[in-house]
């Protein structure tokens, strides 16, 4: 069985820790480990290979965090641009009929989920995978706790009781009689009042050419337009890489109005694993540890005055390492970030996307990404930003180089911190080491590289009328960025 893992994300629901560049499934919440990487975790003893569906900016930092864990069995198929659910599956199964044997089962799951019943989990997905061997598309349904409307709804064949948890011996599929994507509040309500309704966990297993089977049926449209872009697209043995106009010719739909609220193939499981989808920064309050006065603490620098309480409680508190001081407040959520800060009140949190629409209505940057931007050859951090001069701290890992590129609009200032550098302008190449520097003409072409076996550190002084990062014309790339 494959996972194939959903890995895509804007960052609104959770801005300012989430960006379009950074997504929530790659932030460390806890243990040091972020979703992406827990989801990989949870998945490495049911499954024999890894499928990431994600796009040119966040495949590098996928296959970072998975080099972190180890992880070495997997294939990316990565998408110029995001059509949703839809696609992202169907491309995923026509990349497993592809590779695999008729035989193959893919498991689909989303990158940001939480899931803490790691028994119940492990039971549920065994028993989807016999329910899938007669072509049927097998869901996990969860209990809903409240009227949410941003869920969809699987309506079950059965008279399901309350129960606090369901045992091994007791774990049972039913068919679905209906599927609704999204409700309105009262319609969420009159389905949270029945026991046969449970919320889409998001999570699906099935055989992919029944899948394919079905999609070809209901939406013949996106399967032929999905079929064509796989056909097209530049596939070897580690990746599979869509063609821009082949992608943006695949309708843009979620899996759940493209086929499940019209296919007749499904069953649902009902799944006692204490899911979370991560959603907002209410469930995340909901599930992290709290303090003695309900206050969920998180990020926080190992330092004792790191958070100071006076008479507050019942708050979420994220802070990248900042001192924070809180007094006489309650339900609260306070997020602070090294160039943003967040101050919502508790159940409100869904609003926060409404914060990135009007960035974006700004010409902001802050919506986009952080001060600091992770590449495939390192990061850099933004340490002062003006309009006719920018200040970076950029890393650069052993043995990985930059473009050769240009610049029509800046010229820069390297100076080297620590490590060695290898600098090419124009034609050129000079070797520099600590408290060395050297200048970058606008319009020459350069290349900076790491030919060390430890990071190399050097301070950016970029000067000019336009600093923004789309000034940037790349002639060579080791990374497939040109195109």
């Amino acid at each position: 069985m494959t996972n194939v893992i959903l890995c895509g994300g804007s960052g609104t629901r959770l801005w300012p820790i989430s960006r379009e560049l950074f997504p929530k499934q790659f932030y460390k919440f806890k243990d040091k480990l972020s979703l992406f990487q827990q989801t990989i975790l949870r998945n490495k003893e049911l499954c024999d290979d890894f499928t990431i569906v994600t796009n040119h900016e966040q495949y590098f930092l996928a296959l970072d965090q998975m080099e972190e864990i180890g992880i070495k069995n997997f294939r990316f198929i990565i998408e110029p641009a995001p059509r949703n659910t839809a696609a992202a599956i169907a491309l995923a199964c026509f990349d497993a009929k592809n590779h695999k044997n008729q035989e193959e089962l893919v498991f689909i799951t989303p990158s940001d989920h939480v899931l803490i019943n790691d028994i119940h989990y492990k039971n549920m997905v065994e028993a989807a995978k016999d329910l899938a061997k007669d072509d049927s598309l097998i869901l996990f349904g969860i209990k809903p706790l409240h009227a949410e409307t941003g869920y969809g709804y699987i309506e079950a064949d059965f008279a399901y009781f309350n129960k606090k948890s369901l045992s091994e011996t007791e774990m049972k599929s039913y068919s679905v009689k209906s599927f609704k994507e999204k409700p309105d509040k009262d319609t969420a309500a009159v389905y949270l009042s029945k026991p046969n309704y449970f919320w889409n966990s998001g999570m699906f297993l099935f055989n992919p050419e029944a899948l394919l089977s079905e999609l070809k049926a209901y939406c013949p449209s996106l399967y032929e337009s999905a079929e064509n872009a796989y056909s097209n697209a530049k596939n070897d043995a580690f990746s599979v890489r869509i063609k821009l106009e082949d992608m943006l010719n695949i309708e843009e739909t979620s899996i759940d109005y493209a086929l499940l609220e019209k296919t007749l193939a499904t069953k649902v499981i009902p799944s006692d694993i204490k899911w979370s989808d991560m959603g907002s920064f209410d469930s995340l309050y909901n599930e992290a540890e709290k303090d003695s006065d309900e206050n969920a603490l998180l990020n926080f620098a190992d330092l004792p005055d790191s958070f100071i309480n006076v008479n507050s409680k019942k708050n979420l508190i994220l802070s990248s390492g900042r001192t924070i001081a809180a007094v006489d407040i309650e339900d609260l959520i306070i997020v602070d970030t090294d160039d943003a800060l967040l101050i919502s009140k508790r159940g409100s949190s869904q609003n926060v996307k409404k914060v990135v629409e009007k960035l974006k209505e700004m010409n902001s940057e802050l919506h986009f990404q952080h001060l600091t931007v992770h590449r495939p050859w390192g990061s850099y951090t933004v340490l002062l930003d003006s309009a006719a001069y920018k200040i970076k701290k950029i890393l650069v890992k052993p043995k990985a180089k930059l473009s050769l590129q240009k610049h029509y609009h800046r010229s820069e200032h390297w100076i080297v911190t620590s490590g060695t550098a290898l600098v090419t302008v124009d034609d050129k190449k000079i070797l520099l080491k600590s408290n060395e520097s050297t200048y970058i003409p606008i319009g020459s072409l350069h290349r900076l590289e790491n030919p060390g076996l430890i990071p190399l550190i050097l301070i950016e002084a970029q000067v000019g009328e336009y600093l923004k990062e789309d000034d940037i014309v790349r002639i060579e790339d080791s990374y497939n960025r040109i195109d």
